[in-house]
This record gives structure tokens, C-alpha cells and sequence, in this order.
């Protein structure tokens, strides 16, 4: 079985894109994030067409969530239990809740595709957000670990260690690198996830973004906050990961690359 995750930083200006990248790399299961579209204008013809069935969550605007599958999609949820919403209000005078997950059952294994909040700056009402947010997911979590396997895909917007960012001394300061949302991610390894890393195609670090800005992507100058977190019944299954590189080449692409995992049956 061949898992996979990308965001795809609009799906509908990724389309071409993803639709021949679906079809070269033939990913049994997708988790698709900040796909910037609502659930009903989601292209799940079109990649019908390539033999996925598709379920979407999202409003239109920012954010955005998806998966992919070949191999059976059921018990679908949009957003976790608990799931926090961001402080602005919305019209009815609660915190507005953000397309920011999804989950189902594919090829007998629980799937989440995740787009964890940016965090923005660290005096930034985001950034406390943030950990509401990861805090949440973990307690969520908590209770499906033990309902059989799971792998929670997607960007974290963490990057776990300083190995995962080109220059520590540069995020010094910054969101994706406190000891706060590290820790968040040591709490759902505390649960028994395991952070599946990916090989790099080029250079020493599984960088899985890239800023648009600068030439950072020709002189790898990324950081790894896309990850597999993987519960050990799925871990135990790895046979080889990989950061698609050539999918961030060319024109219009995405700053991300994704993910491939490929699982012994």
C-alpha cells in the first residue's frame, strides 16, 4: 500500500499538476491540505477519473482538507472532537472553527490529513491558537489510538528538530521551533505515534518545504513540517519514504513536496 501527503497550496491552481502526479506515482491513500477550496467545488471528478473516491473539508477561502482513495473511504469526520476554533468570532458569536481536518477509514486503517495553524508570531493570539489546537488533537487522539491502526499526515507547521530547518540561527525567535510546539509534538509521540522519517532526494535533510521567495528551493534552504506521525502497527509496516523533490520543480508548483510512504501488505 502506498500512502502519501502533500500540501498542494490550492488544489485547484495544483490540479494539472496533481492529476499527473496521482497518475505517475499511484498513491493508494492522499491527505491533500491547504487545498483553499469548499468541500462541494473539491475536483473529486476529476481525480474520480483516476479511480479515487474523494472526501473534502473546507469553506472556500484559506485552509482546506482532503483525502484520496483507492482502496475504500468510510466513517468520514470533519474536523477532531474538541477541536478548538480560532478567537475571531464568526456571525453567531462563536470562535470560528477552521477547516483544518479529516479523517476516515482507508484499507482498514484510520486516516487524518491535518493543517495545524501557523502560529504567525509569538505574541500573536495564532500562536496560543496554535497549542489549543495540538493540545486538542492529542487528547483526541488519545481515545482513537486505541481503536486500531492510524496515521495522522499533513503539515504540522513544526518543524520537530533544528536538524529540520536550514539555519537554527535564522528561526531564533520564531514560530515552528519553540520548545512549546516541539513539546506538542512529543505529546503525540508520547502516545505511541512514531514520527516516520522520509529519505531525501537531494542533500542531507528531508526538507518538505521550501519558501517561494529568494531561490530557497535551488539552494535547499527548506525545513521537514510536513510529517507521517504513524502508530506503531502502521510504522511496523514501513518498507520506504521519500520526499518527492521533482514534484516542487517546474512551473507553478506548490512550496511544498510530498511525502511518499509505501507499506508491506
Amino acid at each position: 500500500m502506498r500512502l502519501a501527503t502533500w500540501n498542494v497550496n490550492s488544489v485547484k491552481a495544483r490540479l494539472p499538476r496533481l492529476l499527473e502526479w496521482l497518475a505517475e506515482t499511484k498513491p493508494d491513500i492522499v491527505c491533500l491540505q491547504e487545498t483553499k477550496c469548499a468541500a462541494e467545488a473539491f475536483p473529486a471528478a476529476e481525480v474520480g477519473e483516476l479511480g479515487y473516491t474523494a472526501a473534502a473539508h473546507g469553506d472556500g477561502r484559506w485552509n482546506g482538507v482532503a483525502l484520496l482513495s483507492r482502496v475504500g473511504l468510510s466513517d468520514v469526520t470533519l474536523s477532531f472532537p474538541g477541536e478548538p476554533g480560532f478567537a475571531e468570532l464568526d456571525a453567531v458569536g462563536a470562535a470560528r472553527l477552521e477547516a483544518r481536518a479529516i479523517g476516515a477509514t482507508c484499507g482498514g486503517i484510520r486516516v487524518w490529513s491535518l493543517y495545524a495553524p501557523n502560529g504567525r508570531s509569538l505574541d500573536s493570539p495564532h500562536y496560543i491558537y496554535k497549542l489549543d489546537w495540538f493540545a486538542a488533537f492529542r487528547d483526541a487522539l488519545a481515545t482513537e489510538m486505541a481503536l486500531g491502526p492510524l496515521v495522522a499526515c499533513g503539515d504540522y507547521n513544526v518543524a520537530p528538530t533544528d536538524a529540520d530547518v536550514w539555519d537554527p540561527a535564522l528561526f531564533v525567535g520564531a514560530t515552528h521551533v519553540t520548545p512549546a510546539e516541539r513539546q506538542a509534538l512529543a505529546d503525540l509521540r508520547e502516545l505511541g505515534l512514531f514520527d516516520v522519517v522520509p529519505t531525501p532526494m537531494k542533500g542531507p535533510h528531508p526538507f518538505t518545504y521550501w519558501d517561494y521567495r529568494a531561490g530557497m528551493f535551488h539552494q535547499n534552504k527548506g525545513m521537514r513540517i510536513d510529517l507521517v506521525y504513524a502508530s506503531e502497527g502502521v510504522a511496523g509496516r514501513v518498507r520506504s519514504a521519500y520526499v518527492d523533490r521533482e514534484a516542487r520543480k517546474g512551473k507553478g508548483p506548490s512550496d511544498h513536496a510530498p511525502i511518499v510512504v509505501d507499506l508491506e501488505a
